[in-house]
């Protein structure tokens, strides 16, 4: 694989930035949850940039430019497990997609509320159309990912990329990686996804993370279709620094990716969450941090249990290993036992080596 220098550590996304040293970049998937209200799409970037998601993704595409209008059974889901059973791939996206015509509005509100607003693009046209709207950062699809032509178009912008890699095998991303690279992108990311919907836990397989960025030398986030943070903030504690998530206002308003997206209050807990566990990884240290300074007298040390007058020998009556901290250590508890303390002694006071000669 071509070991080309990426920018790994930090990648700047208007006022954000994005890396390991930062804390875990929030993107809230609108995809078609707005039902075809343009109202209901303003709404969600709004929930969105008050549950503190750092971005707002949109989808830009038609039904034209995704699919064929065939009503033929290839251009028909067949699969008993999918949300969308039976559907016709060319209606679906019709009743999908985000008119283009929203798209300045969208990121209009989302720039006044603080909010990254870019997009998927899906074919080569809506490349040329996010670049009149000046879109920061591009994110391909899984089920885009081996669209070549499409991948070169966007990397040829110069801007960030975000991959996300469902379904793609090690050669499938390394072709997708190399044509990101030759058309002279410095600016990866790839996403770990499972492209089931909802995804299941078991299916995440979050320790490919590491593996990823070792293998490709580029940042590595999670595009998360299970239910829930769990699978989030296992990926942040592996070092992802991207979580995307499809959100909605409510999952029973319906809509059609509503049954497997977030809702406000729980978008506010993985921004929350994240962050905590971001904060949490730390680096490798032992012994008390300088926090943990102040309770090292709470441990436990030598004191004397019974008042005891000079001459007197240490027992397991008299000598006792309790807390606090301000005696001898308890390492020594075995050799000072049968010892004669040198001074009476009372309940309660700290042993040290003034109290025996040892």
């Amino acid at each position: 694989m071509d070991n080309s220098t990426m920018n790994i550590s930090n990648i700047k996304v208007g006022k954000n930035r994005i890396g390991v040293e930062h804390p875990p970049f929030i993107v809230a998937e609108m995809s078609g949850n707005h039902n075809q209200s343009l109202e209901r799409a303003i709404e969600i970037v709004e929930a969105a940039a008050d549950s503190g998601a750092h971005a707002i993704k949109l989808q830009t595409y038609t039904a034209d430019t995704i699919t064929l209008d065939v009503n033929s059974s290839d251009f028909t889901i067949n699969d008993e497990n999918s949300l969308w059973q039976g559907r016709n791939l060319h209606n679906l996206y019709k009743l999908a997609y985000t008119p283009w015509e929203w798209h300045k509005p969208l990121m209009k509100k989302a720039s006044e509320l603080g909010l990254i607003c870019f997009s998927s693009p899906f074919d080569e046209t809506a490349v040329d159309f996010l670049e009149t709207l000046d879109v920061p950062i591009y994110k391909i699809a899984s089920f885009e990912n081996n669209h070549l032509p499409l991948i070169r178009k966007v990397a040829a912008t110069g801007k960030p990329i975000i991959i996300s890699t469902g379904m793609a095998n090690l050669k499938d991303l390394d072709e997708t990686v190399q044509t990101v690279k030759s058309a002279g992108c410095k600016e990866l990311i790839l996403l770990k996804c499972t492209s089931s919907y909802p995804a299941s836990p078991e299916d995440s397989n979050i320790l490919t993370i590491p593996d990823l960025r070792k293998l490709f030398d580029c940042q590595v986030g999670l595009s998360d279709h299970t239910m829930g943070i769990g699978t989030s903030l296992a990926a942040i504690a592996h070092g992802a620094t991207i979580i995307e998530k499809h959100f909605t206002l409510d999952r029973s308003d319906g809509g059609i990716d509503s049954e497997f997206s977030m809702e406000p209050s729980e978008m506010s807990t993985l921004v929350i969450e994240s962050k905590r566990a971001w904060q949490s990884l730390g680096g490798i240290k032992y012994g008390p941090t300088k926090a943990e300074e102040k309770s090292l007298i709470y441990k436990r040390s030598l004191y004397i249990a019974q008042d005891m007058k000079a001459g007197e020998v240490l027992t397991e009556k008299n000598l006792r290993i309790v807390r606090p901290g301000h005696g001898l250590h308890p390492r020594y508890y075995e050799q000072l036992l049968g010892e004669k303390v040198l001074k009476d002694v009372t309940k309660g006071e700290a042993l040290d080596w003034s109290h025996v000669k040892c």
